[in-house]
């Protein structure tokens, strides 16, 4: 199971300098470390990509990998579920939509008054890199419903990870309605780093990888005992899935 754009995007790329002295190392790998590096070569064997040659991909997937998870969404949820009106974009604030509409006026409030900036803060106005939203449906607002935050991490850091928990847990925290599907759609290749992000009380609903099945592979055949447990434990307890089951839980929602 591997998301249709996963070979546009992950291949090899040089490097001047890594843990293992390697030419090219996998552009979703932790040069630093050589765990991750060996996991990433791995998944690339799986994937079909060529070594020994840099491959066409993306100097910078972050971007990329955002406008690739919107497209396939947008072509592909209508026709897994026509009867709605899917409403998908990138950089779209959370005041758009109905569960969020009413932080427009607390918005407004903080910028006219110095004193609630400093108590109440501005790190509300969220904007998710990618959201899915149902624009066929009536509420009191007149803003479709968010269905569903999807933070586009090519790699999990521990910046990064405490980043999506605390944008998770305002939107948790601030909606008013129905809670949206919150989640996290990576390539990171080291299974303790994925386990930092899936793991947790509820913040994050799930972490999906773009290339579950060469990462699946790779580990059970070449990973350290760390890096099997850590996925055994996020696979085991559906913390960890296939991008390619997105869909399908979006659609079915």
């Amino acid at each position: 199971m591997t998301a249709p754009f996963a070979r546009a995007l992950l291949g090899w790329k040089p490097s001047g300098k890594n843990k293992l002295d390697w030419p090219l190392v996998p552009n979703f790998a932790d040069v630093d470390n050589a765990e991750s590096m060996r996991i990433g070569a791995r998944m690339l064997d799986y994937l079909d990509v060529v070594r020994d040659v840099a491959s066409d991909v993306p100097k910078d997937p972050g971007g990329p990998l955002e406008q690739e998870v919107r497209d396939h969404l947008a072509d592909q949820l209508p026709d897994l579920h026509p009867d709605r009106t899917w409403v998908v974009a990138r950089g779209a604030i959370i005041t758009q939509f109905d569960q969020y509409a009413h932080l427009s006026k607390v918005a407004e409030l903080v910028r006219a008054n110095p004193e609630l900036r400093i108590t109440v803060g501005m790190d509300y106005l969220i904007k998710p890199d990618v959201t899915v939203a149902l624009g066929n449906v009536v509420t009191a607002s007149g803003l479709p419903p968010l269905h569903a935050a999807i933070s586009c991490k090519w790699t999990i850091r521990s910046d990064r990870v405490q980043n999506i928990r605390h944008e998770c847990l305002q939107m948790i925290r601030h909606r008013r309605g129905r809670q949206p599907h919150l989640v996290t759609v990576t390539a990171e290749p080291l299974p303790s780093r994925l386990a930092s992000i899936a793991r947790g009380t509820g913040e994050v609903d799930a972490v999906y990888h773009v290339a579950f099945d060469a990462l699946d592979a790779s580990v059970s055949e070449n990973a350290n005992s760390e890096q099997q447990d850590a996925w055994r434990e996020v696979v085991g307890q559906r913390r960890l899935l296939s991008y390619e089951v997105l869909l399908d839980t979006l659609a079915s929602w």
